[in-house]
């Protein structure tokens, strides 16, 4: 899983994984989840991020991650 910050558009994208996208729905105003072909959820996008999230702190609890990496 990774997390991209735009921060010329504000935009949060949450990649939950590596395959491509072929669909999508926005669920509420600004957040559009991504779908591969077999449905699944592959990415969420959240415009305005910094209006719905604060972005200033990353919090992770109780998580089964091996390896935390920083880009």
């Amino acid at each position: 899983m990774r997390l991209a910050y735009d921060l010329n558009t504000d935009s949060l994208y949450i990649h939950l994984c590596e395959r491509t996208a072929v669909d999508s729905d926005e669920v509420t105003n600004g957040v559009v989840l991504d779908f591969d072909a077999e449905g699944s959820l592959v990415g969420i996008d959240v415009q305005h991020a910094s209006q719905k999230a604060d972005l200033s702190c990353l919090m992770i609890n109780h998580s089964p991650f091996g390896q935390l990496k920083a880009a």
